[in-house]
């Protein structure tokens, strides 16, 4: 198994993609601990796997929750190898009509609870030469209608993601970034509020579907965890049907 002996932190890991990275890393070996608001969900999802896997219910807009949940990973498994930071909460409206309240929304969710997370983290991933996981968004990429906040949120995380790659290479930490396009609870929600996107979405990219958080996402994200992935930092992976191919 890929991830055998490896403590991992995903973050909204008790629905969508959090999830299913969540059960392709007890899969391929792995302990986690599963962060989420949704305490029904993540509960659930612990009875499903079992004591390789750990939930807390943590609101990640709280800094001080960031050294809770460093700590009881490492309090519950003996080390961390893995951080995932895939939380996020927006709300999309046009860019005129976005307002401080947005902006609060998304980075207090999916900018500063990275930040706070890698730092808490570092010490615990130099110890285990470990990899940080974040997430980057076609929505920043492309500059998608009506998410300016959520666009901004994202690309702020790549700039960090990129400064922590550099410094971090030395104490044996990658840095990663996968940018998914995948059928989520978050991406119904943009195609009810916006119906003449959903075939944008699916015919943007060369393979003509949006993709399965299990089968298309998750195996990217055991890929960077992995051994695998030793040679990589401050990269952007597109899983994403070829949509944006960067350069």
């Amino acid at each position: 198994m890929r991830l055998e002996g490896k403590v991992a932190i995903v973050t909204g890991g008790a629905k969508g993609i959090g999830k299913a990275i969540v059960q392709a890393y007890v899969a391929e070996g792995a302990q986690v601990l599963v962060v989420d608001v949704d305490d029904a969900a993540g509960k659930e999802l612990q009875a499903e796997l079992g004591d390789v896997a750990h939930f807390l219910s943590a609101d990640l807009s709280v800094e001080e929750n960031a050294a809770v949940i460093v700590a009881a990973a490492v309090e519950r498994f003996g080390r961390l190898d893995v951080l995932v930071n895939n939380a996020h909460a927006s709300r999309q409206a046009p860019f005129v009509e976005t307002t401080m309240e947005m902006f609060d929304l998304s980075f207090g969710t999916g900018f500063w609870p990275v930040f706070w997370l890698m730092r808490e983290a570092h010490p615990h991933l130099a110890a285990s030469r470990g990899s940080v996981i974040n997430f980057a968004s076609g929505a920043g990429l492309n500059g998608n209608v009506t998410q300016a906040a959520y666009a901004a949120a994202k690309e702020a995380v790549r700039g960090i993601s990129r400064v922590a790659a550099r410094e971090w290479a030395t104490d044996g930490i990658n840095v990663n970034l996968i940018s998914p396009l995948a059928r989520t609870e978050g991406v119904d929600a943009f195609i009810k509020a916006h119906p003449e996107q959903e075939k944008a979405l699916s015919s943007g990219n060369p393979m003509k579907r949006l993709g399965d958080p299990r089968e298309d996402i998750a195996p990217v994200a055991v890929f960077l965890a992995s051994a695998d992935a030793q040679y990589m930092t401050g990269q952007t992976l597109m899983a994403d049907g070829g949509g944006i191919m960067l350069r």
